[in-house]
């Protein structure tokens, strides 16, 4: 067991040093994503009772996250990638104080918070991306991702219990809206220490300077459809765990509870899988990981209860490391391929990714609003979910004709040399 260990640090000491300060910024950050992700909307939920609220604050956010990937391009021009990279993740924290000042959760400051989450998530993402996309090569991407994963599901096995149990905890006191501050100004601190590994790294900016492009060779589209079904989930994925385990369980101290079982398990699977997998493995790996997720809403859509949602959690620990280890390989392998063909930077097409992303949201999180408004927060919570994933199974077609015609493409640009007698 020890020489295994050791095998498996040396092989992440032999990866680069931009590779490493990367992982070692994003393992930091990562503490604080469950508090994002989950206890945000929880206190939301906690302090409206209001879905709908907890449904604004989420558009809100994803509204913000394509108009700062857009004031990133152009701050790229001007600022280090790792000082931008670094101002997302301390927008986090500001987004989080702006929403526990507020005295009442209206439709306006929830949409503030939202604003400004969505910019922390835009400059975080816009660069992690990007830094990513730089550092890795279509050869250790799968280890890249699965070692990510396998950290941040080791720390959703600690921090949401403890921030849920000590949130819990503090409102039988009488006084969970100081817990909330205090776990608000943890976050400030994490993303400080986050941000100084950061600027550790030799990070260089994107070497052609424009990124905004109106058209693409027609091989982009696929993935921006992709993307669309992608986006399509996530419209529901970060806040309809916490508005499900609220209303069908009832407390944060649950919460931290469910998105703690399992996750072990999970983070050694994922790991294991980004060690062994090959490229060629990542459409089964993609597969697998819309078919949990189609199990977990059907299973919740049926079940709507707490059990229901219990096995919800379990399976979505499943399918969402699964999904995005071999979504973002496949998706930067594209990028890999056109920046060549088309000769333009790789963050001309992180932007544009974007766009794709946005409209799934937008539907995702439209078609919540719509049948909540239309018919009950119960029905928009047990049945939109079934729709988006039964949807996003097209995925698995789409993903394999872009790997398909990645191969294609990659043969047209090199060429094998004829062989002669």
């Amino acid at each position: 067991m020890l020489n295994k260990l050791k095998n498996e640090l040396q092989h992440f000491g032999s990866q680069s040093y931009n590779f490493r300060v990367l992982t070692l910024t994003n393992l930091i950050y990562s503490i604080v994503l469950p508090v994002i992700d989950i206890f945000v909307a929880a206190y939301v939920m906690r302090n409206s009772n209001d879905p709908s609220k907890v449904v604004v604050y989420q558009l809100t956010i994803y509204t913000g996250i394509p108009l700062t990937f857009l004031l990133n391009g152009w701050l790229l021009n001007r600022f280090p990638v790792k000082l931008l990279y670094s101002l997302g993740m301390m927008l986090s924290g500001v987004s989080m104080t702006i929403m526990m000042s507020l005295k009442t959760l209206d439709i306006t400051g929830v949409g503030v918070a939202g604003i400004v989450m969505g910019m922390s998530f835009g400059f975080y993402w816009a660069n992690r991306d990007f830094l990513a996309l730089s550092t890795t090569n279509d050869n250790n991407r799968n280890y890249y991702y699965g070692l990510e994963t396998f950290f941040y599901t080791i720390i959703a096995v600690v921090i949401p219990v403890i921030i849920g149990w000590f949130i819990e905890l503090s409102a039988r006191a009488g006084d969970a809206k100081m817990a909330y501050k205090m776990v608000t100004g943890i976050v400030f601190i994490i993303t400080i220490i986050a941000s100084a590994m950061c600027f550790r790294g030799r990070f260089e900016n994107p070497v052609n300077k424009k990124f905004v492009f109106f058209t693409f060779d027609p091989y982009w589209y696929k993935l921006l459809f992709l993307a669309a079904l992608k986006g399509l989930v996530q419209g529901f994925l970060v806040t309809a765990p916490a508005m499900l385990i609220m209303l069908l369980l009832g407390q944060e101290g649950a919460l931290g509870t469910v998105q703690s079982i399992g996750a072990i398990f999970a983070a050694i699977l994922m790991y294991v899988i980004g060690r062994l997998t090959l490229p060629s493995h990542r459409i089964y790996v993609f597969g697998l990981g819309l078919l949990l997720f189609a199990v977990a809403a059907v299973i919740n859509g049926i079940l709507f209860n707490a059990t229901g949602v219990i096995l919800f959690m379990l399976f979505l620990l499943l399918a969402k490391p699964l999904l995005d280890l071999a979504y973002f390989p496949i998706q930067f392998s594209v990028i890999d391929l056109l920046s060549k063909k088309e000769k333009r930077s790789e963050f001309a097409y992180i932007l544009n990714h974007e766009t794709g992303l946005y409209i799934g949201r937008l539907a995702g999180a439209g078609t919540f609003l719509l049948m909540a408004y239309f018919f009950s927060n119960e029905i928009a919570l047990r049945y939109a979910i079934i729709i988006v994933a039964s949807l996003q199974l097209c995925s698995y077609w789409v993903a394999k004709s872009i790997i398909r015609q990645g191969k294609e493409i990659t043969q047209s640009l090199n060429p094998q040399p004829e062989y002669h007698e």
